[in-house]
């Protein structure tokens, strides 16, 4: 089986890191990026544009910011960014996060 379309376990490729995350990706393709990320307590993502995307938290406790408003992110949770929209992550306790995005780059006319 080709090892982009399986991970037994995310918590063996899950990087937690502070200041800012060091994701891996588990798959880079132009039209779809599906990454892991971790953030330590007090790291954060700061708010940018980018391409539609879904966020479901993994483990721990953090706030989501989309578009100036704040969502609880802890584990379970799920948002789903629309294209174009400004979105940040801060982890209160270690936060991991799988990542989805979708279609082209903002800067390639998405």
């Amino acid at each position: 089986m080709d090892p982009r379309t399986f991970t037994p376990d995310w918590r063996d490729v899950v990087t937690y890191a502070a200041p800012g995350p060091q994701p891996a990706l588990l798959v880079d393709e132009e039209d779809l990026k599906v990454l892991v990320a971790g953030l330590e307590p007090g790291g954060m993502i700061p708010p940018h544009a980018e391409r539609r995307a879904v966020y479901h938290a993994l483990e721990g406790e953090g706030v989501f910011h989309l578009d100036g408003g704040t969502l609880p992110f802890r584990a379970g949770a799920v948002v789903v960014a629309p294209a174009g929209s400004t979105r940040g992550i801060e982890a209160v306790t270690r936060l991991a996060f799988l990542a989805v995005r979708i279609g082209p780059p903002l800067d390639a006319g998405g």
